[in-house]
């Protein structure tokens, strides 16, 4: 338990349970509630790894497009 919340605690946002983090030129997401679901998304929301499956990623990319502006602004 002491990781996720160390995750929860360093990510940039947090979204329904889905921690986004800034990594390198892009994005971790990881699912607080399932920790073998993750992904690595590029800035522009392109998927380069995931281990979600089509519906969640779905879910998750719509959270990123919506949510996006608060990654990017560095007073959020």
């Amino acid at each position: 338990m002491n990781n996720i919340s160390a995750i929860a605690d360093a990510a940039d946002m947090i979204v329904s349970g889905y921690a986004f983090s800034a990594w390198g030129d892009g994005y971790r997401v990881l699912n607080l509630n399932r920790t073998n679901s993750a992904a690595v998304l590029t800035k522009e929301g392109e998927v380069l790894e995931t281990s979600m499956d089509d519906i969640e990623l779905a879910i998750v990319l719509d959270y990123f497009r919506d949510n996006r502006r608060f990654l990017e602004d560095e007073d959020a």
